[in-house]
């Protein structure tokens, strides 16, 4: 997202920063443990191989777990601002202004649920990792139409196709394409189903996709 640095470096101390003022306030903000655990033990991997990666002495294969753990810190910290901060009555402009992540305007102009539905299309450009592009059916370009905040990705491994989109467990949400799911070693070979919508900023969604499927490289 805009607000996540771009450069690697200063990337792992801002996502450091996150975890660290998150986690001294976590009471106070009423924020889950599991999550703060998740993203340290995540953030400390991407941290190692950030470092190892700087020497001589790192290979093809650290610079790839790297960034396969760095794409996937990105989306885990991009949803835990979004579901756990961005929108708790508990946080103050202060504590976003700590936490290096954007202060909206409390009484933004009120927008329409979106009333198209979004083009997806996936991609596996590296092992355990299946890459959806998304932009707006009529548009040419990847990425999302004016005035929507992001898209909103369920996606399951399954044997089976799902026959409903609430049958597609876990989530994801994007705001600029595309859209990275990174596995496990031992998901691979696996097929993955996924379904998307869009979504505003003022949390009004759109309708979904068809559900698509690919296998996990």
């Amino acid at each position: 997202m805009s607000y996540m640095p771009s450069k690697e470096a200063e990337f792992v101390e801002w996502s450091e920063n996150l975890i660290t003022v998150s986690t001294a306030n976590k009471t106070a903000w009423n924020l889950p443990e599991d999550k703060l655990t998740e993203l340290r033990t995540l953030h400390n991997e991407v941290k190692t191989l950030h470092e190892l990666c700087q020497t001589a002495s790192y290979t093809k294969l650290d610079m790839q777990a790297k960034n396969e753990k760095k794409g996937r810190l990105i989306h885990l910290e991009e949803v835990f601002v979004r579901n756990n901060l961005q929108n708790n009555d508990a946080m103050t402009d202060n504590g976003r202004k700590a936490l290096r992540i954007p202060i909206y305007d409390s009484t933004p102009t009120p927008l329409p649920a979106p009333d198209m539905i979004p083009e997806i299309e996936a991609e596996t450009p590296h092992p355990r990792t299946v890459r959806i592009k998304f932009r707006d059916e009529r548009a040419a370009r990847w990425g999302k139409p004016e005035h929507v905040h992001g898209l909103e990705c369920l996606w399951l491994i399954s044997g089976k196709p799902p026959v409903k989109v609430k049958e597609l467990l876990y989530s994801e949400f994007a705001t600029r394409s595309p859209l990275d799911l990174v596995f496990e070693e031992d998901e691979r070979g696996k097929k993955v189903y996924f379904a998307a919508r869009w979504e505003t900023g003022s949390v009004k969604k759109g309708k979904w996709s068809d559900i698509f499927s690919a296998i996990i490289p």
